[in-house]
């Protein structure tokens, strides 16, 4: 079993109106991200009681499916416009030990 590449991503918005936005600018990015194959897992949570921060959850094949997704047009234009909603992003890459994953085609 591949190890994958994963990674959380930790962003504040701006106010709820931000944050709204930011929402709406995720889930349009979420159409094109959908037909990813290499692109297990892509979930975004909202922690109890901080209505202003999402945290992404993402899991990809590889580091190549990564930068396949890294790539698309649709990943492109949230990148370029999603800092006017946010106040900061941290990210932080993941080391895979072990536990249970998504199957992928052909195991």
């Amino acid at each position: 079993m591949t190890s994958g590449y994963a990674l959380t991503v930790r962003f504040t918005t701006r106010d709820a109106d931000a944050a709204q936005r930011f929402d709406a600018l995720v889930a349009r990015t979420l159409e094109g991200i959908r037909n990813e194959p290499g692109t297990l897992v892509y979930v975004v949570h909202v922690p109890e009681n901080e209505p202003l921060v999402r945290v992404f959850y993402e899991l990809y094949a590889d580091y190549d499916a990564f930068q396949t997704h890294e790539a698309q047009d649709h990943t492109k234009r949230m990148l370029r416009e999603r800092d006017q909603y946010l106040t900061s992003t941290e990210v932080e890459f993941l080391n895979e030990i072990t536990g249970k994953r998504p199957a992928t085609e052909g195991t």
